[in-house]
């Protein structure tokens, strides 16, 4: 791929962007001859490091949750250019009990061509000097932070879907180390997310490639992978070895490979629950609310875009003439939010808890130009409210529906839960699921149950069926009963 980015490369512009060019190839022949990288086909290097769950965080605007990666070891051969990396997780379940051990890889093939893989290979520090020689690169001194850098930036031949490269830009310190790597990935929440990779106290490995003893990733301005390296070695003899995924083991299928696109997913299928008022089934099921003037909907943006607007779709069937007024979001997690550009784009007012306020306003008014969707081709901009308290009623001559705060549920800050007293129905999420042949209650009792009764009867709640977001079960409505049995209670 290094031979084809070259030859991508045309070479046009004033005298001044000649000059700049000429000048970066300097800089990065100085840089690549500090780090020992001017014959470096291929690394690998090995330590222990950590991974952050993008957008699962406990609080929105904290830490992403950690799960720490032993043995890791990361192998990369640029000509190819391909990368593994393995190690062994061990983690606690976000919903309690006991951590366990897991094998941990990320493989990056020839196949892997989307940004999103390719870009693990480009932001290492000998990545992102091979990627600027032969991408027609620029070069500029500049302070930040009190220290002067060389800021060399380039352009990766793969397109983003807005139809423009992305960019990446490198920061070498006077040592010629590169010591941070950026660059930005389209992201339903973030939009042009910002990627930045740190790399701190090289040493020197046999051979004479340098390498950075500690190393952070961050996306959306807070950690999601970091590690300390240990040792390293350049152009290894077995890298061919190194980077080969090996096969499953006799009699399992393989695993899963990279990320495809969104398909053509079916429409949702609806079920009446009383009068005005409807689940709107798939992976992630919705409730919309018929109000005498408008639509309330709980859930309206999980998943994804296309989901999103399946739902409004969905809603605006089931309930014709009427403007979805309010989209009751039950937590902050991607899972269940990666679909709000849509419902901005609707005019669709989000409410959620007041903590999750500062999260999201910053984020959705970040730009869209490498992916830009429903929000930004709208030219809407995002109406959120923030529940204060613990409670909010939307009320009117025909309707009540209440929204509670959950407390005590450690997966979740400012989890909403609704209510429709008449209709005696709940809807919730990421609580309690159903008991199934592959996924037996469990012993001990999952936290989040233990949490939902609790809220359920703290607020003197008197479901007579409850409805769950998530659909492991999607034909049947849950009851207090149920939730009660599953915990070994009467």
């Amino acid at each position: 791929m290094i031979r084809q980015w070259g030859a991508t490369v045309i070479v046009v512009g004033l005298m001044a962007s000649t000059a700049a060019a000429q000048d970066a190839k300097t800089v990065i022949a100085s840089a690549s001859k500090a780090m020992g990288a001017d014959n470096l086909n291929s690394i690998t290097f090995y330590g222990s490091g950590a991974n952050f769950g993008l957008g699962q965080s406990n609080n929105a605007n904290g830490q992403w949750p950690r799960t720490n990666v032993n043995d890791y070891v990361r192998s990369i051969d640029f000509t190819l250019p391909v990368s593994r990396a393995t190690g062994v997780t061990f983690a606690a379940p976000v919903t309690g009990g006991p951590a366990a051990q897991a094998p941990f890889q990320q493989n990056i093939t020839k196949e892997n061509t989307a940004w999103a893989q390719q870009l693990e290979i480009w932001v290492t520090p000998w990545g992102f000097l091979k990627g600027a020689a032969v991408s027609n690169a620029t070069a500029k001194a500049q302070t930040v932070g009190g220290r002067r850098f060389q800021v060399v930036t380039w352009n990766a031949p793969i397109k983003s879907p807005g139809g423009a490269p992305y960019k990446v830009v490198g920061y070498i310190n006077p040592a010629n180390m590169v010591e941070r790597v950026e660059t930005w990935l389209e992201n339903p929440i973030f939009g042009d997310m910002l990627v930045e990779s740190i790399y701190t106290e090289y040493r020197e490995a046999p051979g004479g490639v340098k390498y950075p003893a500690f190393i952070v990733q961050k996306r959306g301005g807070s950690p999601t992978f970091e590690a300390q390296i240990l040792g390293a070695s350049g152009n290894p003899a077995n890298i061919q070895q190194l980077v080969t995924i090996p096969p499953p083991p006799a009699g399992r299928g393989g695993g899963p490979g990279g990320p495809g696109g969104p398909g053509a997913a079916p429409g949702p299928t609806s079920e009446k629950l009383a009068e005005g008022v409807y689940r709107i089934n798939g992976a992630y099921n919705a409730l919309a609310v018929e109000f005498a003037d408008h639509i309330f909907l709980y859930e309206p943006g999980p998943q994804n875009e296309a989901r999103s607007q399946a739902i409004i779709a969905e809603a605006k069937k089931l309930i014709p003439n009427k403007p979805i007024r309010y989209g009751v979001i039950s937590h902050h997690h991607f899972d269940h939010t990666s679909g709000l550009p849509a419902a901005v784009a609707e005019g669709i007012t989000i409410v959620t808890h007041q903590t999750n306020v500062p999260f999201f306003e910053r984020a959705l008014s970040a730009p869209r130009t490498l992916a830009p969707d429903s929000m930004s081709k709208s030219g809407k901009k995002l109406k959120i409210e923030g529940i204060t308290g613990d409670k909010r009623v939307f009320q009117d001559a025909t309707r009540t529906v209440e929204v509670h705060l959950v407390k005590g549920l450690p997966h979740a800050d400012g989890n909403l839960i609704v209510y429709l007293p008449k209709e005696r129905i709940l809807a919730y999420a990421d609580m309690f699921n159903l008991p199934t042949a592959a996924a037996p209650v469990p012993n001990p009792p999952v936290t989040g149950t233990i949490v939902f009764l609790d809220n359920i009867e703290r607020l003197k709640l008197d479901p007579e069926r409850i409805m769950s977001v998530h659909s492991l079960n999607p034909d049947r409505l849950t009851s207090v009963a149920d939730i009660k049995a599953s915990l070994g209670r009467k």
